[in-house]
């Protein structure tokens, strides 16, 4: 477990002892981790963080409602068997054939020389159906075309599997999966997640970031700023010449658009309102 984290500190991404176990089981067990969280935790660069650990390629499934197998499997190039059929008038047997294969991400990765990671992002927007879907291709790694039969795994992906909660997984998909909670990052995680990416800041102003941030997420707000847009503020404060948020007020207000990503968030703090906030941080 201590390689795997050190692997992955060194992509710059900093993981707790709960998330580096769950990776380190998921993969010497070969079992899909299911990561569970509020958006912007970080769980999707956890599948980042891991493919380049690995030094292999990171493939990923975008999920959305109304997501068939057609998007995420595979689907057959039916401008080219056109073409073939106006062409040479081709019979039905060639025109299935891996020739007009069009892979998608979930045969994509299982057919690989080198094990992927595959990243299932935000399974809940998928409905119920999707889910079956899925479950197959998790059961045996193997994925049946009518046409060609059934394609058999050349590798075993490491498979990540995210969910923000907007709606229930179901308990076929639960048991498939070991599991690990993502919650935003401590005070000590985060000022080291910001050392990784910004190891230039200063110790002062990347105290009064991160500080400033958790006492956001304790606000009510309509979206909490994540760790990547932490990131992101960081890098607008260094790249105006802030060093003391308390220094520059109107600087650092100006920067809000950063962290707060609804316009009622964004009415919610004027001036005086975040003023309180940075004086308590700095």
């Amino acid at each position: 477990m201590a390689a795997l984290r050190d692997a992955l500190g060194a992509q710059g991404y900093v993981a707790s002892e709960e998330v580096a176990m769950a990776l380190h089981l998921a993969v010497s067990l070969q079992r899909p981790l299911l990561l569970e969280g509020e958006p912007g935790v970080g769980k999707t660069e956890i599948a980042r963080a891991l493919a380049a650990a690995k030094g292999t390629r990171l493939i990923r499934l975008q999920c959305y409602e109304g997501l068939d197998a057609a998007a995420a499997i595979y689907e057959w190039n039916y401008q080219r068997q056109l073409l073939a059929i106006r062409a040479s008038g081709a019979d039905e047997a060639a025109l299935f054939s891996e020739t007009y294969l069009l892979e998608r991400p979930l045969l994509e990765a299982i057919r690989q020389a080198t094990a992927p990671v595959l990243l299932i992002d935000e399974i809940d927007r998928a409905d119920e159906e999707f889910e079956a879907y899925l479950l197959e291709v998790l059961a045996d790694y193997q994925i049946t075309v009518p046409e060609l039969g059934t394609i058999t795994a050349t590798t075993r992906p490491w498979v990540i599997v995210t969910s923000n909660g907007t709606r229930e997984l179901s308990d076929a998909l639960r048991r498939r999966c070991l599991y690990c909670w993502i919650d935003f990052p401590d005070r000590t995680r985060e000022l080291a997640i910001l050392a990784a990416r910004a190891p230039g800041l200063e110790a002062r102003l990347a105290g009064q970031i991160v500080a400033a941030v958790q006492a956001l997420r304790r606000e009510d707000l309509e979206k909490k700023p994540g760790v990547a847009e932490m990131l992101d503020w960081a890098a607008a404060l260094a790249g105006l010449g802030v060093n003391d948020l308390a220094a520059d007020p109107a600087a650092v207000q100006s920067t809000l658009v950063c962290l707060l990503k609804t316009r009622a968030d964004q009415a919610a703090f004027p001036p005086e309102v975040f003023a309180r906030i940075v004086g308590k941080a700095a």
